[in-house]
This record gives structure tokens, C-alpha cells and sequence, in this order.
């Protein structure tokens, strides 16, 4: 049987992903299968024997992204999305200072953050040169692929 914790690994998968159904096979037999349509999920998981199955769908709730409220009035200009999932980090150590924030003139090619994914630090740069109007998003928090963590002007 499956563990909930790689259940949840494959449904989060699943839900990056732009496929529609997911039908995955073990070797004693037992299966999973993944399907969305109009934004909700459905995923089937064996209950006692192979041929019988449980079906639970998930309503899909549309990802927006987190602005802190002072931020709100001043949120305009380019988003930077992240380009992976993984965990969000502002500066290169905990005992360091971000590498920007509110206020801060970047140019194209500047280290943003850092995206950890599986056990990767990942720089995020900056792909157009301006001031950070925004941050988007808390250090330590998992984010998403194409949530957006900052703002440009």
C-alpha cells in the first residue's frame, strides 16, 4: 500500500503538471489513479484488494499569491515567478541580510533569493533590471512553481 506521505509527493506532482489523468502501477498489484477536470481532483487509491477502490475528490483551489498587506498599494510593476517548487530563502544564511527588499535597484542578472529543491540551493536572478516594489512571499515558506515572489518596476 501506498504511505499518505508518497501519495501526497505524487499528488503534488501531479498537480504541477499539466496532464489530465495519472495511472500508476505497482508490482503487487495495487494502483493509483490521478485525474482533474474543471479544477477538481480526483484520486482513487486501493482500499482492501486491488479491484476495489475508494474515490476521493479534492476541490482545486486556485494558488494566488501571498503579499503582505503594507505591500498591497505598492505591488505594481513585473511579477518574478518562481521557477520551481521548493522551499524560499531571502538571503544566502540565516544570519545574513536578504538580498533584497522593498525599495532595493536590482539589474538584470542580480540574485533575487534562493529556491532550495531537494536539498539544491537554486539562485533566482533578476531578468530585467528596476526596483523591487514587492516581496511576495515569507523566508522558509514552500512556494510554488510560477507563484510569484516579487514584484519589479
Amino acid at each position: 500500500m501506498y504511505s499518505v506521505e508518497e501519495i501526497k509527493e505524487l499528488l503534488r506532482a501531479f498537480d504541477c503538471s499539466k496532464a489530465t489523468e495519472l495511472k500508476i502501477n505497482s508490482e503487487n498489484g495495487e494502483s493509483l489513479i490521478f485525474s482533474q477536470k474543471n479544477g477538481q481532483q480526483t484520486v482513487c487509491v486501493p482500499v482492501s484488494a486491488p479491484a476495489a477502490t475508494e474515490q476521493v475528490t479534492v476541490e482545486k483551489q486556485p494558488a494566488a499569491p501571498f503579499i503582505h498587506e503594507e505591500e498591497k498599494t505598492v505591488n505594481s510593476g513585473d511579477p518574478v515567478a518562481s521557477p520551481m517548487v521548493g522551499v524560499f530563502y531571502a538571503a544566502p544564511s540565516p544570519d545574513q541580510e536578504p538580498y533584497v527588499s522593498v525599495g532595493t535597484k536590482v539589474n538584470k542578472g542580480d540574485v533575487l533569493c534562493l529556491i532550495e529543491a531537494m536539498k539544491l540551493m537554486n539562485e533566482v536572478t533578476a531578468e530585467k533590471s528596476g526596483e523591487i516594489t514587492a516581496v511576495c512571499v515569507d523566508n522558509g515558506q514552500v512556494v510554488e512553481y510560477g507563484q510569484t515572489l516579487f514584484m519589479i518596476k
